[in-house]
């Protein structure tokens, strides 16, 4: 056990200790969150870096093909890809430790508010005795100064009176500095015991502090060891294939690949032939097959065009074709594969819709899919350069959409729809893999955290399982590797410049619970006169509703107004479009961190020309990355294939209320 320290060191005249323990546990936080942002700083350095490696990877392999020293590029293409990787695992790794750290820093802010509670009989003991100190300070003063003053008077032989005045002021100065000693002993003894004891609960807190950012940073270290580690495997590696590309072996790779052939030119005879003008009949270039083989094949081809898109978006739609909207959406079974091309980078979030096209109705911002895109940055192996030897690496997004309507303030009538699309991407290398290997590992996984899903489609194109499963909480999948082979096959030949191919697995429908399942609880109230119309929106931020709670990004409130909008005058500020009658909020972040735990109101009051206006249904929009309402996850099972990338996000789909 550590000595006492703060016990001991922490009294002082002025009885300060209190104060500055209190504030020093305060700075904890301060420490753990500039914690946090050095290793996230660290985390973009190697991302960065780990990108520039996988350019110059990239521009290796685009290197000159031809001559003797072109496979000498393959080395280096391989060798800087592996360190790409190594500097992007890293990141994985320091991502997965801020997200640890985050964690502590929340939990952190949790013990010191329960632990101000806990202290604020402490806080009230040293107030006590600093108070209590003053006052004894001024009583002693003036019991000294009466006292004195009576020794004078007595001295200069004052009148009787006089002595008397001053004798009874000496005797209440001396009462009152009596009565403070004792008061001053009381407190004394109540401060020394409660401080002694708030003393060790924050060394204890300190402790358990200091241990845990050990800890932290024991991780962080361990991460750049084997980060170290594996980048001297890869030299040491690239050291041994440029000692086994001796000048031979190269000399030999291009006679093989680009060699001519081994028959030299051979001796060639004068003969005279004196039958050749009867030659042709006889011949084996007969003329009806000279005539067959030099007459060019003809091919017909027909090009049919795409069939056009005959669905249409409803322009408005009543209220009950809005519930029944959410109420029946159904599931399809995935079915398409998705290509990114190479030079095509996706946005690490797709932008909601609202900002730049919310001129369209407001059922529309809905329709539009927010996907999740997959390789933006690198995190693994070369999509392009891989080996059978190599745990192959591929990449899964979880991608969920809640769609929810709310009437009024009553829970009762929320209803709520929750879907989701698992998605798996293959690196362009992959495919090379497969088809060099007559039977390539079967790809198997474990579908995790089911016991939330009421359906579960999956791509019966590529994934087989078995339906006798017992366990409620998980579902084992493996693929049909033969249709997956041609599956990426295909795709590849569709789009050669693809880095990455992305295919949907399957699709889910989560459980819900009504309110309790949204992540954003909605009540509306419209106040609607011929003159005016006030509006006023609650929200709430639900965490109960996620697994790991995560801040709503984003966030848009768009409503329609009608009957001659004005004027309007908003809380927080709203931007009015005279054009389309409709006002949009766009507001913060919203987690358990904002203000009010993330509860809140959007209020405003439209001045109408033309009322009284007829309240209507408000969307809302919002999007949250790292986590999923399901909880639904995945393990790779077997060997030959590594998880490189897990993403999870969830966006709204129509999330919609109505007073």
């Amino acid at each position: 056990m550590i000595t006492p320290f703060f016990v001991e060191n922490f009294w002082g005249e002025k009885n300060n200790g209190f104060d500055v323990l209190y504030h020093n546990m305060k700075h904890g936080q301060i420490s753990s969150k500039e914690l946090t942002d050095f290793i996230r700083e660290r985390a973009t350095i190697e991302e960065v870096y780990a990108r520039s490696m996988t350019k110059l990877a990239k521009s290796a392999g685009n290197f000159s093909q031809l001559g003797t020293f072109a496979p000498v590029w393959d080395v280096f293409k391989t060798s800087t890809d592996k360190l790409a990787g190594c500097h992007m695992e890293l990141v994985r790794k320091l991502q997965e430790l801020i997200k640890e750290v985050q964690k502590y820093v929340d939990d952190q802010a949790k013990a010191h508010k329960k632990t101000k509670e806990e202290v604020a009989s402490t806080l009230e003991a040293v107030q006590t005795i600093q108070t209590t100190a003053v006052t004894l300070h001024k009583s002693k003063e003036n019991y000294n100064a009466k006292t004195v003053e009576q020794e004078r008077l007595r001295k200069e032989g004052a009148t009787q009176r006089d002595l008397e005045k001053a004798g009874v002021k000496a005797k209440k100065a001396t009462e009152a500095y009596k009565g403070l000693v004792e008061k001053y002993a009381a407190a004394k003894l109540e401060f020394e015991q409660k401080m002694a004891e708030t003393a060790q609960k924050f060394q204890d807190i300190e402790e358990s502090h200091i241990v845990h950012m050990k800890n932290i940073i024991e991780s962080y270290t361990q991460s750049v060891d084997e980060t170290h580690v594996q980048i001297g495997e890869v030299h040491a590696e690239f050291e041994r294939n440029m000692e086994n590309t001796s000048v031979e072996s190269l000399i030999q790779k291009l006679s093989e690949s680009k060699g001519t052939g081994r028959e030299r030119p051979g001796k060639i005879g004068y003969f005279l032939n004196l039958c050749v003008p009867h030659a042709k009949e006889n011949s084996f270039y007969s003329s009806s097959d000279s005539e067959d083989d030099d007459e060019p094949r003809k091919f017909r081809v027909e090009i049919k065009p795409v069939a056009p898109n005959n669905g249409t978006h409803q322009t408005r739609a009543s209220i009950d074709q809005l519930k029944a909207s959410i109420g029946n959406i159904s599931l399809s079974p995935p079915t398409s594969v998705r290509q990114i091309p190479a030079a095509s980078f996706p946005p690490k979030s797709v932008t909601p819709p609202f900002c730049s096209r919310w001129k369209r109705h407001i059922l529309v911002h809905f329709n539009v899919p927010l996907s999740l895109s997959l390789s933006g940055t690198s995190r693994g192996p070369s999509p392009v350069t891989l080996s059978s030897q190599d745990a192959l690496p591929i990449a899964v997004a979880f991608t969920e959409s809640v769609n929810a309507y709310f009437k009024g303030a009553d829970p009762t009538k929320c209803i709520v729809k929750i879907t989701g699309d698992m998605t798996l991407s293959f690196p362009m290398g992959i495919i090379k893999v497969f088809t060099s290997n007559p039977s390539p590992a079967v790809l198997t996984f474990k579908l995790k955290n089911t016991s939330k899903l009421e359906q579960v489609l999956p791509n019966q194109t590529l994934l087989f399982s078995d339906p006798s499963q017992s366990d409620a909480n998980s579902k084992d999948f493996w693929f049909n590797m033969q249709a997956l082979t041609s599956y990426l096959r295909k795709a590849s030949e569709q789009n050669p410049a693809a880095s990455y191919y992305n295919v949907d697995i399957l699709k889910y429908q989560v459980s819900s619970n009504g309110i309790q399942s949204t992540p954003l609880n909605l009540a509306v109230y419209w106040k609607c006169t011929p003159s005016t119309t006030d509006l006023r929106l609650d929200y709430r931020y639900n965490p109960e509703s996620m697994l790991c709670p995560g801040p709503l990004s984003n966030v848009q409130v768009l409503v329609p107004v009608d009957g001659g909008v004005t004027n309007m005058q908003s809380l927080p500020t709203a931007v009015w479009n005279s054009e389309l009658n409709k006002t949009l909020w766009k507001l913060s972040d919203i987690s358990e961190r904002s203000d009010n735990e993330g509860s809140g109101s959007l209020r405003a009051k439209f001045e109408l020309s033309d009322g009284p206006s007829s309240p209507s249904t408000l969307a809302v929009q919002f999007v949250s990355e790292g986590s999923t309402l399901s909880g639904v996850d995945m393990d790779l099972l077997g060997t030959g294939y590594r998880l490189s990338l897990n993403k999870k996000r969830f966006a709204t789909g129509r999330y919609m209320a109505e007073c």
